[in-house]
């Protein structure tokens, strides 16, 4: 059962700035909200400095059982927590590094306890780091499982893109509608969204190539709907 602080996930490919994102929402949300706020860091991190590699297939669904462990106990204490990254993210690399889609269904049962996933656009440069890293070439592919899986899961996600500053206020503004259930010390971040929530749901379908919300689920609905060729 999820413990009841507000989970954020932030989820991206290699090199998308989920850390900085991950950190900096949290730094300005409890500066902004007055409360009480934290980030979890990306379990795989620690684990690639300690082993030297990176995991074996074996080694993913201990992964990605620690990550969901550390976010629910940072969730008992807190009342938004900022996950860098979430066992969604070890399964999708199970799927494009070992065809292995068995982490899948678990990794979306817990996906489903998060208020919003922040999905980080492919728009900053790639950087290398150490074992942590594969190639730019993984970027993509990743993106598009990432995806794939977030909306056949109808799970709510929105596009977080942008340089420095204006990727921050990106995120800020996807998590702030969500802030209404929380009974918040300080409620500055609402001024700022004053003139455009009206027009702005909660949540939205997003891509980085169109500024639709519902174009990629209602592409992708469309497909499926097709008639198979005779």
């Amino acid at each position: 059962m999820n413990a009841p602080g507000l989970r954020i996930a932030i989820l991206g490919a290699e090199s998308t700035g989920k850390t900085w994102l991950a950190r900096s929402l949290a730094e300005r949300l409890a500066l902004h909200t007055g409360l009480a706020v934290t980030w979890v860091p990306e379990t795989l991190r620690e684990w690639c400095d300690a082993a030297g590699r990176t995991p074996r297939r074996d080694e993913q669904a201990a992964i990605a059982a620690e990550q969901a462990r550390r976010i629910d106990v940072a969730a008992e204490n807190h009342a938004l927590v900022l996950a860098d990254t979430t066992p969604l993210a070890t399964s999708v690399y199970s799927e494009h590094l070992f065809d292995d889609c068995s982490l899948h269904a678990a990794a979306l049962a817990w996906q489903r306890g998060c208020a919003l996933t922040l999905l980080t656009a492919l728009d900053l440069p790639w950087i290398a780091d150490g074992h942590q890293r594969d190639g730019p070439h993984v970027r993509e592919p990743v993106d598009a499982l990432l995806r794939r899986l977030l909306i056949d899961a109808q799970l709510p996600w929105s596009l977080i893109g942008g340089q420095g500053e204006a990727r921050l206020d990106a995120a800020l503004d996807a998590i702030t509608p969500l802030l209404r259930r929380l009974d918040a010390p300080r409620r500055g971040l609402f001024t700022r969204l004053e003139a455009r929530e009206a027009a702005e749901p909660p949540w939205r379908w997003s891509c980085e190539h169109c500024d639709a919300p519902d174009c990629e689920h209602a592409l992708r609905r469309r497909v499926e709907s097709l008639p198979a060729d005779d």
